[in-house]
């Protein structure tokens, strides 16, 4: 679905837990998530440092989604 949308060209973020998946799907721009049962979260963190956690994934999703990409770039 992600090369579909970005063929109509509206840019994407692919926020993953596995990055070879999104690499092999052909994701252009690929975001790292947390873990595997929590992409966007982590239970065992305080609810500040949780939404600090989710407010950085928000932060390099926007950046990815503004940078011009011409190949798959992983934003680490």
């Amino acid at each position: 679905m992600v090369k579909e949308i970005e063929r109509s060209g509206i840019p994407v973020v692919h926020l993953c837990t596995v990055t070879p998946i999104s690499l092999t799907v052909g994701a252009n721009r690929i975001v790292p998530a947390v873990a595997i049962p929590y992409p966007l979260g982590n239970p065992e963190l305080s609810p500040e440092d949780e939404f600090e956690l989710r407010r950085k994934l928000i932060d390099k999703s926007l950046e990815a989604l503004a940078t011009e990409v011409t190949e798959q770039t992983i934003f680490e």
